[in-house]
């Protein structure tokens, strides 16, 4: 598969640091963002390289010249004026035959490009988006997927209101031809505008949501935030080759507060600190991951579209300080029966609800998850002995619901003490 690197930007919000050279240049633990790009792609056998380059394009040529000293096979494609985010594609149209990667040239990634591309191809798609939650989703452009992975929506920066999944485009697809057959020459094409959201009536268009490192470096803080991570060795962790670790967390009496059943998004609201504490997951070497129980299903309480404003609803108030979540998994059965308006195809005794190990089984598949190196963390024992089922450490926290009976578990005032002691045993400190 061919690899169409973008690296023809000016990279205005960060000239601070690189007006005398492109943003791909800008050097990581002594080596341009864009060598560390080449180094993933030629590792994993995508070696025919495309680059587009633009402004001060000559330093990358001198550079990385025709690519055989990486390990690669480069061309470039000079953009005497800029053409937008896509323009060059229109002029390289008749290069393009097969489906391809395009990846933004200031982004500092490690992740599983197989299992990208497998993905891409598993839904015919005419182009798959890599998306992840990030930590500031309110200057990024918003993804919006049904339960199949489908795009059928974008908010831009501006224009949005209510909560909303933190899910964000992070600047690698794989993309069709087809996107732009028909699509004669522009002086600029917006991709994300143009082509993409033009395209969203197709149902074609997809979104892979990954847990694996992909950061662009468009600020000064962030460059150095990039900078920091590699050198931790979290870039290279979070590829999903790697055995990863997770902090798998319950809902209600662990983030929110207990309150008793939520059915409406206006009923959730955050313990004080679990954000902060989430947050730190994130900057650590783990996932954070929701098992959550959710009976209102199979109750009749909540249909799956209200539990999945609740959940946006629990995103966006963890995004506004910073904190996300990785994945979310919820159980909607309940094996007992009686309710008025319930629904009887999810009153059944599954292998999901905790204090059976399901969903934390379900996560590690997905995720390559080592199980002994990953934590249970919840204020209720079936929390516990899901996670002990599953082979898990385990945390109780005191911040939800009563206890009731012994608990076999290390115990915590409330997530924020938990996270605090995990990042002191791994000579973490918090903040």
């Amino acid at each position: 598969m061919k690899t169409i690197i973008m690296a023809g930007g000016k990279g205005t919000r960060i000239s601070s640091i690189s007006a005398e050279i492109p943003k791909a240049m800008l050097p990581i633990a002594g080596k341009p963002v864009l060598q560390h790009q080449l180094e993933c792609l030629a590792g994993q056998g995508y070696r025919d390289i495309l680059i587009v380059t633009g402004h001060l394009g000559e330093a990358i040529h001198d550079y990385f010249g025709n690519g055989r000293t990486f390990g690669v096979c480069i061309e470039y494609y000079h953009e005497e004026k800029p053409l937008g985010t896509a323009g060059s594609l229109i002029g390289l149209k008749d290069r393009l035959t097969e489906d391809f990667l395009l990846i933004n040239g200031d982004l500092l990634f490690d992740v599983d490009l197989k299992r990208f591309e497998a993905f891409h191809h598993s839904k015919k798609a005419l182009a798959t988006l890599f998306a992840h939650p990030n930590d500031h989703p309110f200057d990024s452009e918003i993804i919006i997927v049904d339960s199949d992975s489908r795009v059928t929506g974008w908010l831009d920066r501006t224009n949005r209101s209510g909560s909303y999944k933190n899910l964000v485009n992070a600047g690698i697809h794989i993309l069709s031809p087809r996107l732009f057959s028909g699509k004669e020459k522009v002086d600029k094409l917006n991709l994300d505008r143009d082509l993409l959201i033009a395209s969203l009536s197709s149902g074609k268009i997809f979104a892979y949501n990954s847990p694996e490192y992909v950061k662009d470096m468009g600020t000064p803080k962030r460059y150095e935030e990039v900078c920091n991570d590699y050198c931790s060795g979290k870039v290279v962790a979070r590829n999903l080759c790697n055995k990863q670790k997770a902090i798998f967390l319950d809902r209600d009496g662990t983030i929110n507060e207990y309150k008793g059943l939520v059915t409406k998004p206006e009923l959730l609201s955050l313990i004080e600190g679990s954000a902060q504490a989430i947050a730190q997951i994130n900057n650590s070497g783990y996932l954070a991951i929701l098992i959550t129980n959710q009976p209102v299903i199979a109750r009749g309480d909540c249909t799956f579209a209200q539990l999945g404003e609740i959940h946006n609803r629990l995103e966006y108030l963890l995004g506004e300080q910073g904190a996300y979540l990785d994945a979310i998994y919820f159980c909607p059965h309940h094996p007992d029966k009686g309710f008025d308006g319930e629904r009887i195809e999810y009153k059944i005794d599954c292998d999901c609800r905790k204090p059976k190990p399901g969903m934390i089984l379900q996560a590690a598949q997905d995720f390559n998850i080592d199980l002994k190196q990953s934590f249970m963390v919840g204020d209720d024992v079936k929390d516990v002995l899901a996670g002990q089922a599953a082979g898990c450490q385990t945390a109780f926290l005191l911040s939800g619901k009563p206890a009731h009976g012994p608990v076999q578990s290390p115990v915590y005032k409330d997530l924020p003490e938990f996270v605090e002691n995990i990042m002191k045993r791994e000579g973490r400190t918090t903040c």
